[in-house]
């Protein structure tokens, strides 16, 4: 029970930070939120207003924990990463409409294959990343309903599944957001189909810039006092939280499984502390995205990562924003560091020179596959993060064989030399 009051008092505190610091009609700002585009980028803050943005998180996020509750799962880390992330993209492309027919798609092929429903909910969570499909697809001026493209995103939803459980055998769980990859598949599929029949939405880039005191506080406050529950639970110690560095992050790394709660949330809280002080170090803005980040990048503390391994690849990923042609404190590079951490594992893995190289790769390859998918794929960090570790295995694989072949060749030289 811990794990489902941990996640409502998130819920919660989003609502009521919602509630209290709109000043307009809250229920038109969710109303815009629902009936406008919302593929990358669009910053619902900008659009509609931080009041609307946050009720309309706290809701989705809410609405999800009781579908957790109603299936009777016991929550663990892959419930917060799962939760949380969806509670920053609700921010910036998820709302209490467009998730659904994804949702209910994959729902459908459980019961249509005669799965445990329960075998493919985080696929649904998780690929609640397409939902801005069902918003092009199904609204059009205002709240008319498009039935075909109502089918045509429950269908989306239907194939997520199976291509999620394959896309998995690609990267061997070293991309930590592997239905983000499998949605990018699928987004480059139908985004293929809509631009040859020119229904192809418009680029869309909307990035809130203002009431910076005020977001900063909130999300400061919000980390900290989750460290606070953490180190509360761990009886005001840190003591055993070391423990998770030895992990390489790898899915599934549940860290509330391998570990416990209090570990968790102490490890929550400082990638949360750690995301926002860089994100405003680097004098990027605290906005829809950039929470949204702040919230994945977080919420995967319980599912893999850790200082330790996102450490080099944030790294490497700063080294490309350095010496590209982006800013680095640009959308794109601030969003590439933060979501970049899903090649954690790599590092974690194969250490700090592998974890460089595959964040500046990331740093790279992400600010080129926005188009194939048409910003419809909200985890485009994910679908680029796919890529760099496929590629990087094959690169590390053959280097281990080499170095192999090189050391046995050395030491026939040595023993013939001493012979």
């Amino acid at each position: 029970m811990i794990v489902y009051k941990f996640l409502c008092t998130i819920s919660l505190v989003f609502v009521l930070f919602g509630l209290v610091i709109s000043n307009v009609d809250i229920f038109e700002e969710l109303k815009i939120i629902i009936i406008s585009p919302d593929y990358l980028i669009t910053d619902y803050f900008e659009i509609a207003g931080i009041g609307g943005a946050f009720l309309n998180s706290g809701l989705l996020m809410f609405a999800f924990i009781c579908i957790l509750k109603l299936l009777k799962i016991n929550p663990s880390g892959v419930s917060i990463a799962a939760i949380m992330t969806i509670g920053g993209f609700a921010l910036f492309g998820k709302n209490i409409f467009n998730v659904w027919p994804i949702v209910i798609g994959v729902f459908l092929y459980t019961i249509m294959t005669n799965e445990n429903i329960r075998t493919y909910l985080y696929v649904a969570l998780f690929g609640t990343a397409l939902a801005p499909i069902t918003t092009h697809l199904v609204l059009k001026n205002c709240l008319n309903l498009n039935w075909i493209g109502l089918l045509f995103a429950i269908l989306i939803g239907f194939l997520l599944p199976p291509l999620a459980s394959f896309a998995l055998t690609l990267h061997r769980g070293y991309n930590l957001y592997n239905v983000g990859f499998t949605a990018g598949f699928l987004g480059m599929f139908l985004g293929s189909i809509l631009k040859a029949y020119e229904l192809h939405p418009e680029p869309r880039y909307y990035w809130h810039t203002e009431n910076q005191l005020l977001l900063s506080i909130f999300v400061y406050s919000l980390f900290y006092l989750i460290l606070l529950y953490g180190l509360k639970l761990n009886n005001w110690s840190f003591s055993g939280y070391k423990n998770v560095f030895k992990y390489s992050g790898k899915l599934l790394t549940d860290f509330v499984l391998l570990e416990n709660e209090a570990i968790t949330f102490i490890n929550v809280g400082i990638l949360g502390l750690l995301g926002t002080s860089y994100v405003l170090l680097i004098g990027a803005p605290i906005n829809g995205p950039t929470i949204g980040g702040i919230m994945t990048l977080a919420g995967f503390g319980a599912l893999g990562k850790h200082p330790k391994n996102i450490f080099p690849v944030i790294l490497g990923t700063i080294i490309g924003a350095l010496t590209n042609s982006q800013a680095i404190n640009s959308a794109g590079m601030v969003l590439a560091v933060l979501f970049g951490t899903t090649l954690a594992p790599i590092a974690g893995e194969f250490g700090i020179i592998w974890g460089i190289i595959a964040g500046f790769l990331h740093s790279a390859l992400v600010m080129n596959l926005g188009f194939l998918h048409l910003g419809m794929n909200l985890y485009n960090n994910g679908f680029s993060g796919g890529f760099v570790a496929m590629f990087l295995l094959a690169i590390i694989d053959a280097w281990k064989k080499l170095k192999e072949a090189i050391g046995e060749k050395l030491r026939r030289f040595v023993k013939m030399g001493s012979d």
